[in-house]
Order: structure tokens, then C-alpha cells, then sequence
């Protein structure tokens, strides 16, 4: 049944990298537990250690928040198709501000230098533990492909209409809690 690793072996990282999805979750000690899904296209395996997101524009921020708060982050890959498994990548997570220099070098070094269109920040997890377990209870579906509406939606915005937004939905989690987004002009 469940095992454990202290590193992303070769098979979790193959395994990571045939999945479409995966899901997030993070909390900060009170308050509401979150947990997103996020397309695995955004998501690079940097070393046996880390790996890191490219975190788009969405209806909130809470994962940047309960990251700033205590940095706990839970990255939950399943099999939907082929042989079962669940794996867990368990760690310390926090954000890259966009523009910055870290941020640049990661883009340029992992992501061939292509920001999607709505890209806010980017998320690192140093991974304490990788976990997998049988996945017996996961169904089976067939993938269909990608929606574009989030793309859409960003591309509608513009630049400044998406920076309008974030200052509006995404400088506080639903708990009100900063998500440092917008950091030099926040109030703790």
C-alpha cells in the first residue's frame, strides 16, 4: 500500500509528468483548508528535491497566503488512466514574485521562456516527503483536452485589466490573510 521516499525518484517523476492534473492544498493554522487543481503542463520537476509552478490568475490567492503564513504544501497527483497510483509530494512551499530575478532565471531555465498569458507568480515546494499509495478508489477517465477559458478570460483582461484584477481578488485570501502579492504596499 503507501510508501514512502525522502526524494522524487525517476518513476514519481515520469509518473508526475503522464498526469493532465494536479491538485494543491495548503492552510494556514486557522481558517480554511484550500485545495485547487492546476494543469501539470505548468509544473516542472527541477531536481529530486523541488519542484515549481507556474501559478495563473485566479478567482483567489489562498495558496500564496497559507505559503506566507507557515509554507505547508501538499502537491496530490492521481492516475485516471493505466495502472492506479496516488502520489503525494509533501514540503515547504513558497512564491516567487513575476519580474523578479529568481523568477526570470526559472522561467528562462525551465519554462524555454514562455510565460502563459495571466501568469501571476510562481510556486516552489522543497519536498520533505514523496509519498504514493494503491489508488485503487480513483476512477477512470478519459481526457478530452485543456480548456481555454481561463486563457481567454486573461487575454480579454490585457496586462493592466489582469493587474486591476489581482489587486482586487488576489492580495487577500477569503480568511483575509496577504498573500504578499502586492507586498510593498501591504499593512500587516
Amino acid at each position: 500500500m503507501a510508501k514512502q521516499f525522502a526524494s522524487i525518484q525517476y518513476t514519481h517523476r515520469e509518473f508526475i509528468l503522464k498526469q493532465h492534473i494536479f491538485f494543491n492544498a495548503s492552510a494556514a493554522a486557522d481558517g480554511r483548508v484550500n485545495v485547487s487543481p492546476r494543469d501539470v503542463a505548468s509544473l516542472r520537476v527541477l531536481n529530486e528535491g523541488t519542484v515549481a509552478y507556474l501559478d495563473l490568475t485566479g478567482s483567489g490567492n489562498e495558496t500564496a497566503a497559507h505559503l506566507l503564513a507557515n509554507g505547508r504544501l501538499t502537491l496530490m497527483f492521481c492516475a485516471f488512466e493505466g495502472a492506479p497510483m496516488i502520489l503525494r509530494l509533501y514540503g515547504k512551499g513558497r512564491i516567487i514574485p513575476r519580474d523578479t530575478i529568481e523568477y526570470l532565471n526559472l522561467l528562462a531555465s525551465y519554462f524555454a521562456n514562455t510565460e502563459p498569458i495571466g501568469a501571476r507568480q510562481m510556486v516552489i515546494l522543497d519536498v520533505e516527503l514523496v509519498q504514493t499509495s494503491c489508488g485503487y478508489n480513483v476512477p477512470l477517465f478519459d481526457y478530452a483536452g485543456e480548456r481555454t477559458t481561463l486563457t481567454r478570460w486573461a487575454e480579454n483582461k490585457g496586462e493592466d485589466g489582469l493587474e486591476e484584477y489581482r489587486r482586487l481578488k488576489n492580495a487577500q485570501s477569503i480568511d483575509g490573510f496577504p498573500t504578499g502579492l502586492f507586498a510593498l504596499n501591504e499593512v500587516s
